[in-house]
């Protein structure tokens, strides 16, 4: 065992269950080990590194960044967040951000903006929150219990109450609830990642957007790993036809650097004041420098590239042997087995010198960096489909 692992499995708490490879460098979408092995990652860090590893136009920004403010409060004004939040609203429409951390925290703040638009136009009661079965959005106390799975449920009672959870791509599900709560939003992701890499229906949607509009209730989009090109659209909403009132981000818009946003529409743009929120490092400049010029380069160029791409890898999976079904959109994969179990094939893969993720429903998910070379993704895929017609 490496000295590094044998200092892991010492001194940090056993949160994660590790491949055994310790990587140490990466150029790309190929990532070394200490032995010098070469794996071309599929994952690219569960959706962060959306232009791979150590990218050069990225590390410019944020080292120009450092050579001047790498931090400062958020009592001052700095360019970058400033900068990237004109950016940021300019592209979506929304109107306000709040910066923090992390996906998990954007989705506090979205749930607190929620809260405070039902106490503030209907009354102290309103404030559940309704989020789709195998949602995913978080590890904090409120984030789990609005992840719509028994399992994360388990061990951390009480969770925060005021959070139910409907059926996805049932309008018949939320309307029941919406009849025994007094609900001031729904929370949705348009692609449930951790739930099994599955696309929400264009028509539910569509109906949920009806629905919100006659009962007056927010809708909350978590684009935490569908946002930032990942989908084929700079947001995967914007393929669903409606503008939500907030949207969650964060993984790919910081490329490798912690950020988490809440952008704010109309209806909440203004809901809240000095003291109401906050975060140490929220806005940090260099992060948001980082930000900045990756949001620039996702660009209808860039959409067009993850969308042939996406393409292409359906086209050799779909059929394929060992191969049940493919789900996801844009390059936010699910492939599920025949009969394999997905981590078994995610470990053959790494075997084979491929990283791959897995996802609930036995699935196998794939969120490569979104310019990956053909070279790599034909290399990447023709493993994958050799491991997936073994089992």
């Amino acid at each position: 065992m490496s000295t590094i692992r044998q200092l892991d499995e010492t001194y940090i708490a056993k949160t994660y269950g590790r491949f055994p490879v310790t990587l140490v460098s990466g150029k790309g979408s190929v990532a070394k080990d200490e032995a010098g092995n070469e794996y071309i990652d599929m994952g690219a860090g569960i959706g962060v590194n959306v232009f791979g590893y150590s990218d050069d136009t990225w590390k410019e920004a944020v080292i120009a960044q450092l050579d001047t403010i790498q931090h400062t409060s958020n009592l001052y004004y700095t360019g970058p967040c400033a900068k990237l939040a004109e950016a940021l609203c300019t592209r979506t429409g929304l109107k306000k951000v709040f910066y923090c951390n992390s996906g998990a925290e954007a989705n506090e703040c979205a749930i607190k903006a929620a809260r405070r638009y039902g106490q503030t136009h209907k009354g102290e009661d309103w404030y559940t929150i309704i989020t789709l079965k195998d949602s995913f959005h978080g590890r904090t106390l409120s984030t789990l219990a609005a992840t719509g799975q028994d399992a994360f449920h388990q061990l951390f009672t009480p969770l925060t109450p005021g959070f139910v959870h409907a059926e996805a791509n049932n309008i018949e599900s939320v309307k029941e609830l919406l009849k025994t709560h007094h609900v001031c939003a729904v929370m949705i992701e348009c692609v449930q990642g951790e739930g099994g890499v599955n696309a929400l229906s264009k028509d539910f949607v569509q109906e949920l957007v009806s629905l919100a509009q006659e009962k007056d209730f927010l809708i909350i989009d978590d684009e935490v790993q569908t946002g930032n090109g990942r989908t084929g659209s700079l947001y995967a909403y914007m393929q669903y036809d409606f503008l939500p009132d907030i949207v969650t981000t964060a993984k790919g818009l910081g490329g490798g650097l912690p950020i988490g946003v809440t952008m704010l529409g109309e209806k909440v743009q203004d809901i809240f004041k000095p003291g109401d929120n906050g975060s140490t490092f929220g806005g940090n400049p260099a992060v948001c420098a980082g930000a900045l010029s990756n949001l620039t380069r996702l660009d209808d160029a860039m959409m067009a590239e993850v969308n042939a791409k996406a393409a292409w890898i359906r086209r050799e999976l779909s059929g394929a042997k060992g191969v049940a079904s493919v789900s996801g959109l844009g390059l936010m994969i699910g492939i599920e087995p025949v009969n394999a179990k997905a981590s078994d094939i995610a470990a053959k893969c790494l075997m084979k010198g491929v990283l791959v993720l897995t996802a609930k429903g036995n699935k196998v998910r794939l969120l490569p960096a979104l310019n990956i070379p053909m070279a790599d993704l034909e290399k990447a895929i023709a493993v994958l489909k050799e491991v997936m017609a073994e089992e």
